[in-house]
């Protein structure tokens, strides 16, 4: 007889209503474990800043640098994985236990099969972002007209024709950034947290819980983008600050949102 898997850990977590200005307390509690462990948590950021100039160098040397702003966008993609790391800080942290750089990146390892899973399903999406991107560059500019790299800014950013290029870009971007942000953020938390639970129940549970906490989500969503974008905008040096923040930040609005079992109170608050 083959065997069978539930569909979702039992018993099923519930979702908690939040006010709108939740997210900032997030925040505080974000920065509360970042200022607590602040060498494994800013040694962990270092990480990414330097994956961020290697990803533009790569792109340099294929000869692609015009995807360089949508392939670093994608830190927005990608990040809710990438931040495994900080969650699993935050969670030794509130059991009152040190943790070591090493736990960081072993973290996965609670729950690996499924934490994986939800790696590969953000990849593919990372990856149909850049397809996108470079066809809608392609198809504004035409093959073999790419602007160099000394005008490349001034000609996607600041000529009146390129508004529409724009506009179309960056509107395919947000349906996929919203789309990805509904499937996960809470998704990877919980499987963190619950190694019982599967890639399936986390999703469902990541939108609804996005879905139910609609207003106080879309600022959540909102902060996500301004920090990652100022991090980025500093050449990733401010990434070394940013992703722990948003990363504690998300374990606490996932502790926030999502009651487990014999749980009746919230654990995420500042």
């Amino acid at each position: 007889m083959a065997e069978t898997v539930p569909a979702y850990a039992k018993p099923r977590a519930a979702i908690r209503r939040v006010d709108l200005d939740r997210p900032w307390r997030w925040l505080a509690a974000g920065w509360q474990d970042l200022m607590a462990a602040p060498v494994t948590s800013l040694s962990y950021g270092v990480v990414f800043a330097v994956a961020g100039y290697l990803i533009t160098a790569g792109l340099f040397l294929a000869d692609v640098f015009y995807l360089v702003l949508p392939i670093t966008a994608g830190f927005l993609i990608i990040g809710p994985i990438a931040c495994t790391g900080f969650y699993e800080i935050s969670r030794q942290r509130a059991l009152g236990r040190p943790v070591s750089l090493g736990e960081v990146f072993g973290a996965w390892r609670r729950n690996p099969s499924q934490i994986a899973l939800m790696g590969v399903a953000l990849l593919l999406v990372l990856i149909l972002w850049a397809r996108i991107a470079a066809l809608i560059f392609m198809l504004y500019y035409g093959i073999g007209n790419v602007p160099s790299i000394d005008n490349l800014l001034v000609e996607t950013f600041l000529q009146p024709s390129s508004i529409p290029f724009l506009i179309f870009g960056t509107a395919v971007g947000a349906v996929l950034a919203a789309g990805t942000f509904a499937i996960s953020a809470v998704s990877i938390p919980l499987l963190l947290d619950r190694p019982d639970a599967n890639v399936i129940e986390a999703m469902a549970t990541s939108v609804q819980a996005v879905a139910v906490n609609a207003k106080a989500m879309a600022l959540w969503g909102l902060l996500i983008v301004l920090f990652t974008s100022a991090g980025l905008a500093t050449l990733y040096l401010g990434l070394i600050v940013a992703l722990p923040l948003i990363g504690h930040a998300t374990w606490h609005s996932y502790k926030d949102l999502v009651e487990l079992p014999g749980s009746a109170e919230p654990t995420g608050q500042a």
